[in-house]
């Protein structure tokens, strides 16, 4: 094997950004399997991506996350406080982007 994987990137995604981000890392080369996930915080859906790369490819798989997922801002509503009648108060929130992890691997085969 060529390029053998040292580097596994676990990379939470939303969904919308899904396509883009797997056409941008398939683009370099970059090996990767998709799990469906939702955050925990606003309940939306995710994506994890984990990617196989071997350690020369780290910087330009990241380059590649930070040009194909975005941040955006959505409302999120919430009561207010002391009020004697529930109003809900739309609150900004900045969502998006990816929060990645990169995890050193010890050993990978193919089966």
């Amino acid at each position: 094997m060529e390029n053998p994987i040292h580097l596994l990137l676990m990379a939470v995604i939303q969904d919308q950004d899904l396509e883009t981000a797997t056409k941008a890392l398939q683009g370099i080369g970059a090996s990767l399997t998709y799990l469906s996930s939702a955050g925990g915080f606003l309940g939306r859906r995710n994506a994890t991506l984990l990617i196989g790369l071997p350690v020369e490819k780290e910087k330009e798989a990241l380059e590649a996350l930070q040009k194909s997922c975005r941040q955006r801002i959505e409302y999120l509503t919430l009561p207010l406080e002391g009020s004697p009648m529930p109003m809900p108060a739309p609150v900004p929130v900045t969502v998006g982007g990816a929060t990645v992890f990169a995890l050193p691997v010890e050993r990978f085969e193919q089966i």
